[in-house]
């Protein structure tokens, strides 16, 4: 591990090695197994943002992006109404992440997709308009570049959580996917991440709060990347140590502490949307080994919820100071999400953790919930890794003194413990029904058939134009 003065020295140039990265990929350098998840999700998050079009707050959220300024630009989905590109990457962006239910890199802790598709396809609506439309290859080469980036940057880190990785890794694998759909050499690329470093954001007290500002603040990094490419167009210039440098990312944002071993070794040879991991709650993806266990362990012994006396979620230290706040009476939907015994509690009280159970009016507030939650603490386990996941162990104690406990060493929808194709539509199919309005069901068909072709679109614009549910204001 490198310590902040290795950092400082530049003994290993990661913007140098992205840079190139992005600069070089092409469509035809990726494996058929990236090519499929690249579909997969695809499916994945376009069905999340779309159900974000749900959220409390999305309303508030495109108002102030429209009052920003006008153009037609692109697309902000479910309402359809046209936006310049930042403003469209932005309002995307926030739908997609704020259910809690968009894919992860876990071992990155990095949402790398809420910023990438909201500004790829922002600056593909945008190219379109301007008679030069982007074909699916370009498109799915693009997104590999951006996840690749992301996921990597995110993994080379041993420090844990100071700034939201997944809004400021995010940002920066959005930056490297539009750079390389734009067709930028390796200096222009650097360029553009440097132009995007100074507007890299993103603080951990919005997650400790459990604030909405945590989805705004992916919001804000798509935007930053958009404007990163625009600004490196227009002929502008960064800096260029904007990872390594003394005032670099590693350095300010990760406390210094960086081992560059897994971007030398994976960078163009293990692409990380191999590495993604679905989310089947829309919870904090740290308490789904609780969830997981505890699905695991009723179906295994058949047991009922009523039987639960007590239970005992031994979790690595991220989950212990992220996911261990307390329950309280009546949390706000963003809180509920990240507070470890409310998800469990829901699951015993209901037998699921879905939408309606954190955005219905009086779900929160339910006294069958909060008992179940009284009944679950957390455990802190002695892996040395601040940034680990997993593995998590669930002991379930019942009345009567019987005793039941499990290892979950990969949480479902984890690439070894992967949804199936059926689970992961229907999970979109579930996401059409929760937009609003929602989605109808020739949409959704036509939506996941231009999907499973995407490769072999000549125009991906057709997609987010296909995303207005309604008429414009």
């Amino acid at each position: 591990m490198k310590d902040a003065s290795a950092v400082a020295s530049g003994s290993f140039d990661s913007a140098a090695a992205f840079a190139r990265h992005a600069a070089g990929t092409r469509f035809g350098d990726l494996p058929a197994e990236a090519v499929a998840k690249a579909k997969t999700f695809l499916v994945d998050t376009l069905g999340v943002g779309l159900a974000g079009t749900s959220d409390g707050n999305a309303g508030r959220v495109l108002a102030a992006a429209a009052a920003w300024g006008r153009g037609d630009d692109a697309t902000a989905w479910g309402s359809g109404r046209a936006l310049p590109a930042p403003s469209a990457a932005f309002v995307n962006a926030y739908l997609v992440h704020s259910l809690e239910f968009d894919c992860i890199h876990e071992r990155a802790i990095v949402h790398p997709m809420a910023t990438l598709l909201a500004g790829l396809f922002a600056w593909s609506e945008r190219a379109a308009g301007r008679g030069h439309p982007v074909d699916g290859r370009r498109f799915l080469c693009a997104m590999s570049v951006g996840v690749d980036v992301a996921g990597l940057l995110g993994s080379a880190t041993q420090s844990g959580l100071r700034f939201f990785r997944p809004a400021t890794a995010g940002g920066f694998g959005a930056a490297a996917a539009l750079a390389n759909l734009a067709g930028l050499d390796e200096a222009g690329v650097r360029n553009v991440l440097g132009l995007h470093f100074g507007q890299v954001s993103g603080t951990m007290q919005a997650h400790v709060e459990g604030s909405p500002a945590l989805g705004l603040q992916i919001a804000a990094n798509a935007r930053a990347a958009v404007t990163a490419i625009d600004l490196a167009e227009a002929g502008l210039t960064g800096p260029q140590d904007v990872l390594n440098g003394p005032f670099g990312y590693y350095a300010m944002m990760e406390n210094g502490s960086f081992d560059p071993a897994p971007i030398e070794a994976e960078l163009g040879r293990v692409p990380q949307l191999t590495r993604l991991s679905h989310k089947p709650f829309p919870s904090g993806r740290l308490s789904h080994g609780a969830v997981d266990g505890l699905r695991r362990l009723m179906a295994e012994h058949r047991f009922a919820p009523e039987a639960v006396e007590a239970v005992a979620v031994h979790v690595p230290p991220v989950v212990m100071r992220l996911m261990g706040r307390p329950d309280v009476p009546d949390p706000s939907s963003n809180y509920a999400k990240l507070c470890l015994p409310f998800v469990v509690g829901t699951f015993l009280a209901r037998g699921r953790v879905d939408v309606p159970d954190f955005s219905t009016p009086g779900m929160r507030s339910d006294p069958a919930v909060h008992a179940f939650a009284a009944r679950v603490r957390l455990v802190p386990d002695d892996n040395p890794d601040q940034n680990a996941i997993a593995p998590q162990r669930v002991t379930v104690s019942l009345r009567g003194g019987m005793e039941h406990e499990v290892t979950v060493p990969a949480i479902y929808g984890h690439p070894d413990a992967a949804l199936t194709e059926a689970e992961n539509l229907e999970k979109f199919r579930r996401c059409c029904l929760y937009a609003s309005p929602p989605v109808p069901a020739d949409v959704a068909d036509r939506l996941l058939g231009l999907l499973a072709g995407f490769d072999e679109l000549e125009d991906v614009s057709v997609v987010p134009r296909l995303l207005a549910l309604s008429e414009p204001a």
